[in-house]
């Protein structure tokens, strides 16, 4: 009966945060912020300095001591063995041959920040940015690393960070999902769906995958059918629906159904013109790589990104890297090949992103998050020659920019080969705390009941945002 009556309240909670929307146009109505809505208490929202997410997943684990983690001491050393302890894919070691960085350093900013030749273009934008070299992570292995990343947890079955952020606030747009996610072009990642998945929330909560180019959303555009007979179709729909529902109090993915089949016939008018980017000037085309071979793909998500933030989505995943053979960023091989290929398609889009919301008034309040799900060891996973590296979750690096994150800092550190965080060490929990932090909500009061917890995005035991990136 306990576990029961917390469903029922779960139930009843999920239908008030879906008409957050209108409580809130009302509310702006009479003079009031969204953040000040009586129902915002319950899941500890106060003033947010952020509205939407755009997270950048650099899907394979970039190195971060080949990008923007300077590790001068480890010129010199490359084939030698040293004493270091690492865990990787290859497991437990005590001692490695180190892999020299293929890149030069250069400093940027009037922070003077190291950056490597990898991203000439992000490095001109340092002082926006927040790095953050001493991230941790509770496992080495790709999957479950992806899941941690992406849902604070190393299990599958948990709600995504967006699906928090997307119960947590609502839509500012009922046209579009309050949730988008944009792949790779040659795959998803690991796992696939589970890393947007809502979870034990409600389906409404997960996330949209929209395409690039040709129809963004698989299935949406009606087949011969016309608006007024689709629209009587939906309705006459909706009424068996809720005569269904009404005696099945805690059928909430019937709930999420009705809710899917009204939001995919408003999208249908949207979604599309959110994607047009022949509304594009050719200067923001070009800025973007949009005519570069190599960044074009990376480029269109990243300058539909922008637009879908212009639109309301709340939060925005765009994936760098597929998951088959040396089409992300595991680079267990051949280092120099690997990040050179990657890096090429998205530095400049991601500048130009940068550039783009900074010069539109966007980037105070659109948070911009960059990283992997791991970083790489400073040795190689291989004994003979190869020059890729292993897997790393004792130290990492990412960074952040826009939405009320300091510029031109960098937090923490890890020991003087990248082997591990040893100063201000942070779990992936605290870059979580932070997101929703930034967007006005209380790591630690957004809460859902399921399975006899007050379950949480940071984990039942709480976490904190990382004060030092805070403006």
């Amino acid at each position: 009966m306990w576990q029961a009556g917390g469903g029922f309240a779960g139930t009843a909670l999920c239908g008030m945060l879906g008409q957050n929307f209108f409580a809130n146009q009302a509310m702006a109505a009479n003079g009031l912020q969204e953040w000040e809505n009586p129902l915002a208490a319950r899941v500890g929202h106060f003033q947010p300095k952020a509205k939407s997410v755009i997270f950048l997943f650099m899907y394979g684990g970039p190195s971060h001591i080949d990008t923007f983690d300077y590790k001068p001491k480890l010129v010199g050393m490359d084939n030698k063995t040293v004493k270091v302890k690492t865990f990787g894919r290859g497991g437990h070691k005590n001692e490695g041959r180190i892999v020299e960085p293929p890149w030069k350093f250069k400093q940027y900013g009037e922070c003077g920040k190291w950056v490597s030749d990898l991203f000439p273009n992000v490095a001109k934008h340092v002082d926006d940015i927040a790095f953050v070299h001493s991230l941790t992570a509770d496992s080495p292995i790709h999957g479950s690393a992806m899941l941690q990343m992406n849902s604070g947890e190393i299990l599958s079955g948990s709600p995504c960070l967006g699906s928090w952020v997307n119960y947590g606030l609502g839509s500012e747009n009922q046209n579009l999902p309050g949730f988008v996610v944009m792949l790779d072009k040659r795959g998803g990642p690991i796992s696939g769906p589970k890393n947007w998945s809502s979870g034990y929330m409600p389906a409404s909560y997960q996330a949209t995958v929209m395409r690039s180019s040709g129809n963004p959303i698989l299935d949406l555009k009606p087949n011969g059918m016309s608006k007024e007979t689709q629209r009587r179709l939906l309705n006459t729909l909706q009424e068996y629906n809720r005569e269904h529902q009404a005696n099945r109090n805690d059928n909430s993915d019937l709930a999420a159904r009705i809710a899917s089949y009204e939001l995919a016939y408003k999208m249908q008018a949207s979604a599309p013109e959110a994607v047009d980017l022949k509304q594009e000037s050719e200067k923001t085309k070009e800025l973007y790589g949009l005519n570069h071979p190599t960044a074009s793909y990376f480029g269109r998500q990243c300058l539909m990104a922008r637009r879908l933030v212009e639109r309301g989505v709340r939060f925005i995943q765009v994936y760098s890297g597929g998951n088959h053979n040396d089409a992300n960023w595991d680079a267990h091989g051949d280092l120099k090949v690997n990040h050179d290929l990657h890096a090429l398609e998205t530095d400049q889009p991601i500048a130009a992103l940068l550039s783009d919301l900074k010069q539109r008034g966007m980037l105070d309040e659109t948070l911009v998050v960059w990283g992997g799900e791991f970083g790489r060891q400073p040795t190689a996973e291989y004994a003979d020659a190869r020059t890729g590296r292993d897997h790393n979750a004792y130290g990492f690096t990412m960074w952040m920019a826009g939405g009320g994150i300091k510029g031109g800092v960098s937090v923490g550190k890890t020991d003087e080969l990248g082997a591990s965080a040893v100063e201000d060490r942070f779990h992936v929990r605290r870059v979580h705390a932070t997101i929703l932090n930034q967007l006005g909500i209380d790591c630690n009061r957004l809460s859902y009941f399921f399975g006899g917890l007050d379950r949480k995005l940071v984990g039942v035991e709480g976490s904190e945002p990382i004060p030092q990136l805070i403006s």
